[in-house]
């Protein structure tokens, strides 16, 4: 299995301090919900950076609950209702996604609002070269992340009863907007490139394209592939999901093609075709086709959304990085995490420079 850290991403470690839950109420409040409740053991998943993930085993099967982290969160963040919600309307579509059990917005439960949802065995892979692997191995699982991102902007929203998910209109400059202001809610120091990124992006926002489905954090390590196929069975972490431009999360998915191998393991300066990866051009014309959009876009097109998703992971990234000095962050690795949000704004400011 590939791994971040020398960490197994599906691994499991004893339940952090600061994200306890009592077992026994939470046990009580199962019973009836899931067959044979009873015996409850919890571990929570070594990975992730945003809302703590733990792993039930009960005698009747291993369940995946996440939950709200604790303490001061900043406004819309950790939305576990949103995710519950997307994965139950998305559950018997073209989009694998591990089935959602059961919701509590009780706090007194499990100290925050909680879901639960099936668990889904398989392998994660944490670095998009996918090291370890044969070339046609890569090019297999580049073709099957395509085919999903693809099949999730094929959901119609007004059929999976998402009608209401989010608004329609403007999603790009509302995000810019979002974003800079969760930016600076969670700013810790002037970072040059992120004020001149919060001027800019919303002076070059591309015209409107229709609202879609979009996951908002489609990434190779939150894919669980089946263990014996190049498949994916299952598309996990919803918590940014909304209705939006497709294109935008599309473009999102294709950083790591700009980002240098040091900085989050991207595949900047690497022989792709050596590897058996599709050229970041292979990849995106594959997936315009599969889309039914126009083969070639206008100049500056892509830039700008790569632009603006290095944009708003760096405001992202700067979100863990408060909460790391709060001390409510959801992974031992959220310091680490936390300290990219510079290079990645600089990484952003680049590339908008190069928009013409």
């Amino acid at each position: 299995m590939a791994t971040r850290a020398g960490i197994d991403p599906m691994a499991t470690i004893p339940v952090r301090e600061a994200h306890t839950m009592e077992a026994a109420r939470l046990g009580r409040w199962l019973e009836g919900r899931l067959p044979d409740a009873g015996a409850l053991t919890i571990r929570q998943f070594s990975g992730g950076q945003s809302n703590p993930t733990y792993l039930l085993s009960t005698a009747g099967g291993r369940y995946v609950l996440r939950r709200k982290p604790p303490g001061a969160l900043l406004p819309s963040a950790h939305a576990v209702d949103r995710e519950f919600r997307i994965l139950n309307a998305l559950a018997g579509s073209a989009v694998p996604v591990p089935r959602a059990l059961c919701y509590c917005d009780d706090p007194g439960i499990a100290g925050t609002p909680f879901y639960l949802m099936e668990y889904v065995e398989g392998r994660i892979f944490w670095n998009p070269a996918l090291p370890g692997l044969t070339p046609p191995e890569r090019a297999a699982i580049y073709e099957e992340m395509n085919r999903v991102i693809a099949a999730i902007h094929a959901v119609d929203p007004d059929a999976a009863g998402l009608a209401d998910f989010g608004r329609r209109e403007n999603y790009v400059a509302r995000q810019i907007e979002r974003w800079s202001k969760q930016y600076r809610a969670s700013e810790l120091e002037r970072i040059e490139s992120m004020e001149q990124l919060i001027d800019w992006l919303p002076r070059h926002v591309p015209p409107d394209e229709p609202a879609r489905i979009t996951h908002g954090d489609f990434r190779i390590d939150n894919l669980i592939f089946d263990r014996d196929e190049l498949r994916i069975r299952a598309v996990i972490d919803w918590e940014l999901a909304t209705l939006g431009n497709a294109f935008s999360d599309f473009a999102y998915h294709c950083m790591p093609y700009r980002m240098p191998e040091p900085l989050r393991k991207g595949l900047a300066g690497l022989d792709l075709a050596q590897l058996g990866i599709p050229s970041e051009q292979a990849y995106v014309e594959k997936y315009l086709e599969r889309s039914g959009r126009p083969a070639k876009l206008a100049p500056g097109t892509f830039d700008f959304y790569v632009a603006f998703n290095l944009f708003r992971l760096a405001s992202i990234l700067q979100g863990v990085a408060a909460r790391a000095r709060l001390g409510n962050a959801s992974s031992e690795h959220a310091t680490e995490a936390g300290s990219l949000t510079r290079p990645i704004a600089d990484l952003g400011w680049a590339q908008a420079r190069g928009v013409h």
